[in-house]
């Protein structure tokens, strides 16, 4: 589903974001990536849906290159993706409905069906009942959980979440990881960057670690292995 080959990514300043990263996420795997703030994490992350494009080396996702998509076909790379970020992004002048109907409306989806896809997904988050709420009506556990129904409404087969539970208290991040666990189990990838201790060494799964650059760590049901 999402491979790296030889990436390397040095910005404008110097500093070496990527050094040489090789990694393979197959198909239904959840991913945490972990690491120290500034180690290359967000990068890591934002070169999976080509915020970032790496200086050499080779990015596929979903059979697509990254590293050679021509720019005028990024939109339509990100529209068979879900990104979820950890400031929501949402669309301050439309309601929870009409702020997750946009993604299908931007591909000229029927009303018939942005009717049903999202009266699924807010079922699915919990938020049927606040479908003409406007964003600012919502705390923020409410607001991410329109976010995460808005990165799946197009049944993305790959969630790339940039650490979706930052701006969290303890008990609404559980509220989310719960949700990303559900979509999980219906057989969608996930990469999710955190720096969750709690969660990473109580849900166990797959854990990249990064420091300098570098992948330090990759093991199947690994810990957080950081001070948070």
């Amino acid at each position: 589903m999402i491979e790296m080959k030889n990436v390397y990514k040095k910005y404008q300043n110097g500093v070496v974001a990527a050094n040489g990263i090789d990694v393979e996420i197959k198909q239904g795997e959840f991913v945490y990536v972990v690491g120290p703030s500034g180690a290359g994490k967000s990068t890591f992350i934002k070169m999976m849906y080509r915020e970032e494009r790496p200086s050499s080396g080779d990015i596929i996702v979903n059979g697509v290159n990254l590293a050679t998509l021509k720019n005028k076909r990024v939109p339509l790379l990100r529209r068979q993706l879900g990104v979820v970020f950890q400031d929501f992004k949402l669309l301050p002048k439309l309601n929870v409905y009409e702020n997750i109907a946009f993604a299908l409306e931007v591909i000229e989806e029927s009303p018939k069906v942005i009717r049903k896809r999202v009266t699924d997904v807010l079922e699915l988050v919990g938020l049927k009942h606040k479908a003409r709420m406007f964003p600012n009506e919502l705390s923020g556990g409410e607001q991410q959980r329109v976010a995460i129904a808005r990165s799946i409404v197009n049944n993305p087969k790959v969630v790339i979440a940039d650490e979706p539970t930052g701006n969290l208290d303890p008990e609404t991040s559980w509220e989310i990881m719960n949700i990303f666990e559900e979509i999980n189990n219906r057989g969608t990838t996930i990469v999710m960057a955190t720096h969750n201790k709690e969660i990473v060494n109580t849900v166990r799964h797959r854990v990249i670690a990064i420091e300098g650059g570098l992948i330090m760590r990759d093991e199947l049901g690994g810990d957080y292995g950081y001070e948070s």
